[in-house]
């Protein structure tokens, strides 16, 4: 659980998730890294984008910024399978 705070100065307490967004086209994908509640769609709202990473091509490419992504592993968001994989990759975790 990741406490956020509104535009009134309180705080909410919020199951912030690190997955995958898909971009691209049809059997041509790329992926952006994204911070979001669970409860919004694979492909809907997000609260911040924190990189992304093109599986097609060879070596798969990654961009990180790995700042902010310690950040919100701080603050208490849990990194999906696949993004914890990247995240160790690129020396995050």
């Amino acid at each position: 659980m990741t406490f956020v705070k509104n535009k009134h100065g309180g705080e909410f307490q919020m199951a912030v998730k690190i997955r995958l967004r898909r971009m691209g086209a049809k059997k041509a994908p790329f992926y952006r890294i994204v911070v979001a509640d669970e409860r919004y769609p694979r492909d809907g709202r997000f609260i911040e984008e924190i990189g992304y990473y093109d599986p097609t091509k060879e070596p798969t490419v990654v961009n990180l910024d790995a700042d902010k992504a310690k950040t919100w592993l701080k603050n208490g968001a849990q990194p999906t399978d696949t993004v914890k994989v990247i995240l160790k990759k690129e020396g995050v975790l």
